[in-house]
């Protein structure tokens, strides 16, 4: 054996015999989730801090779910902690057998301890693994939670973790019982901060209200920014009688419905409860559905959204043989006819939920798929014969959108044929990439050819492909898809991007770049067209916004020079710290960029192009039913409604902020 070989074989065998046994870790109690936070809520950034919020406020829910709650109290305290009280059961306080402590101990110290596991403690409930109380104790500085129950107060405080003392028990009385868990998040966990948002814990808040019909949420926010002139702080109550019903007319306050009365649907099969709501606007060029499973917000669908469009599509089918409106020669209506202008909300509980992936956003269950169909169908089949004026307005606009969608096809073929590469479907415009690897791939939507010609030659060919578009697109919020399939420039959206026909199910393979990039000019009329892209986007194929897949470049405003070297600023304070760090009287140069045509092609790859050096938002929807909301108030026809809105949010608008 020569020196080197047996050097090597020393060498491997040091390695082997530092893995040994000792290094593998056990993590016990709640050290785990410290280690590791993100796998048990998602992020340690502001998501993960408002998801420690909502799995408090989960187990409140879930009483009010089995019927021993109908009072929820969040209050967000000066300190930073936030509070959450109900008026259930309280968590039950007697030794547990098998950990010797007591039972409210083992739920905040243990994980997957908790009262959704055996058949006794919940019927339904959407948490489902027994960690979320504990997991807020966890990523806590503290926790101090009182339980009522059984005239008797008990205490107990926690220290990121830890129990500090035992539980304290006092006499109480009037009988009360309840919860009440107040917690103040680790700044060690969350490095971003420990802020909570009003906005996005209302709009959580109010869609469980509106869930939960009948449960009353009361939403405090106590802290010293929030409070009035006269120190009262503020204070907002949600409480909905008409559960998903008064949900479905929230969304369309600001549409035209084609029938007044919402179609409502609340029935149970084998332990699942379905509950439905749904309403066609003439309006409205789209659908709209919200899927929830015990609570849950399933955004990527699942079984009990197929069930949903399946009902959907047979029975409107089937009524339009019954009344004549279709022939039996004439092909069925397709699923997207049927649904457009459709906003909906389908809300089921699950005794045994199984959701595809950690997430829950995808609901698994199969048997779920015929629950809903059964009872959707029956109960919307005798709606429908009660009412045959609401019936005959749903087929005629159902007919109006296959026949469009028929039309489209055609002008859709048209294009292709006329297309000027001759081989290929791709529009003329477009200057594609070399790689055919979707997932390397990016596309710049550019605004006019001045500045396509700049992005063209500086792009990196080999990834970067480029599509100018010529003036302000359509606004598809107030256009029927003839129309849409018509244009010319979103026609080469669509064929550039490989979207296929609206309201077909997104298919992530036929998309050709997996980056989609918005760049417009940093003006008016550029955040104008960047909106009117954004609403195509959301209304023609929300699943490309929901999956990530959009982004918006941000250009420079500014090109300082001193000398020989030089600094792109993005905004105004930008250029004002660059100005201030050279001194007062210092010769510098400052170019504004009008437009992107303006830039050389080598600044516009390094400032905005160039993946090393460039500055993009990626753009996400935290809150489905407000961003419906909103593009309608915006985008729409209605001009009563934008203009309240602009006056209501004027005021709050930080203009040095804006990005134009």
């Amino acid at each position: 054996m020569s020196a080197s070989s047996q050097a090597d074989s020393q060498a491997s065998s040091k390695v082997q015999a530092a893995y040994g046994a000792e290094q593998i870790q056990v993590l016990e109690g709640l050290e785990p989730v410290r280690k590791r936070p993100g796998m048990y809520i998602g992020s340690t950034g502001p998501r993960g801090l408002h998801h420690l919020v909502y799995e408090v406020v989960d187990n409140s829910v879930d009483e009010a779910l089995a019927g021993h709650c109908d009072q929820i109290l969040v209050v967000l305290n000066d300190d930073g902690s936030c509070a959450v009280t109900d008026n259930g059961r309280g968590i039950p306080t007697d030794i547990h057998p098998r950990t010797g402590k007591s039972a409210l101990e083992t739920v905040l110290t243990v994980l997957h301890a908790g009262g959704k596991f055996g058949a006794g403690g919940y019927k339904v409930s959407g948490g489902l693994h027994g960690v979320g109380v504990s997991v807020v104790n966890a990523l806590s500085e503290w926790v101090e939670v009182t339980v009522h129950r059984q005239n008797q107060v008990h205490t107990q405080r926690f220290e990121r973790g830890v129990p500090i003392g035992s539980l304290a028990s006092a006499p109480a009385q009037g009988g009360r019982t309840g919860t009440s868990v107040c917690f103040k998040p680790d700044i060690e966990i969350f490095s971003t901060g420990i802020v909570f948002d009003y906005q996005t814990l209302s709009s959580r808040l109010r869609e469980l209200a509106y869930l939960n019909g009948g449960v009353k949420i009361v939403f405090r926010d106590d802290r010293e920014t929030a409070k009035d002139a006269d120190g009262n702080p503020h204070e907002e109550i949600y409480f909905y009688e008409g559960g998903i019903k008064e949900y479905v007319a929230y969304m369309n306050a600001e549409k035209d419905p084609l029938h007044a009365d919402i179609i409502y649907v609340n029935s149970e099969k084998e332990g699942v409860q379905v509950e439905a709501a749904l309403q066609w606007c003439v309006d409205a060029y789209s659908d709209s559905i919200l899927g929830f499973a015990n609570n849950i917000r399933t955004v990527d669908g699942g079984t009990h959204i197929e069930g949903l469009k399946t009902v959907l599509t047979r029975t409107l089918n089937t009524f339009a043989k019954k009344r004549g409106k279709r022939k039996e020669a004439d092909g069925n209506l397709a699923g997207e006819n049927i649904r457009e202008g459709l906003t909906a909300v389908l809300s089921v509980k699950v005794p045994d939920p199984e959701f595809e992936g950690q997430t829950k956003t995808k609901l698994g269950n199969t048997e779920v798929r015929g629950i809903v169909d059964t009872l959707v169908g029956e109960a919307l089949a005798e709606y429908l014969e009660f009412n045959p004026a609401v019936i005959d307005l749903i087929l005629e606009k159902a007919i109006q959108a296959f026949n469009a969608a028929e039309a489209a096809r055609r002008a859709r073929e048209l294009v292709r044929r006329k297309s000027v590469l001759e081989s290929s479907t791709l529009p003329g415009k477009l200057a594609d990439c070399s790689s055919r690897d979707p997932g390397e791939s990016e596309i710049y939507i550019v605004e006019g050819d001045s500045a396509g010609g700049s992005a063209k030659q500086g792009r990196d060919r080999r990834f970067q492909a480029i599509l100018p578009l010529r003036g302000k697109i359509l606004n598809i919020e107030k256009t029927d898809d003839a129309k849409i399939y018509k244009n010319t420039e979103i026609q080469a959206l669509i064929t550039a991007l490989g979207l296929g026909i609206k309201g077909e199910e997104f298919d992530e393979k036929n998309l050709r770049y997996h980056r989609i990039v918005i760049m417009t000019d940093a003006d008016v009329d550029g955040a104008h067209i960047r909106t009117l892209i954004l609403t195509f986007f959301f209304r023609y194929q929300k699943a490309l916004v929901e999956g990530g897949y959009i982004y918006i470049a941000c250009p420079p405003l500014y090109k300082v020079e001193r000398g020989k070297n030089h600094t792109y600023c993005y905004n105004e304070g930008d250029l004002k710290k660059t100005i201030d760090g050279f001194g007062e009287k210092a010769n510098y140069t400052i170019q504004r960029f009008k437009g992107l045509g303006e830039m050389m092609p080598q600044q516009l790859w390094e400032t905005t192009m160039d993946p090393t050096t460039r500055m993009m938002k990626r753009v996400e929807i935290e809150d489905a039913l407000e961003a419906d909301r909103i593009f309608t108030i915006l985008m729409g026809d209605k001009v009563a409604p934008r203009r309240e809105f602009i006056e209501t949010h004027s005021a709050s608008l930080d203009l040095a902020q804006l990005d134009i």
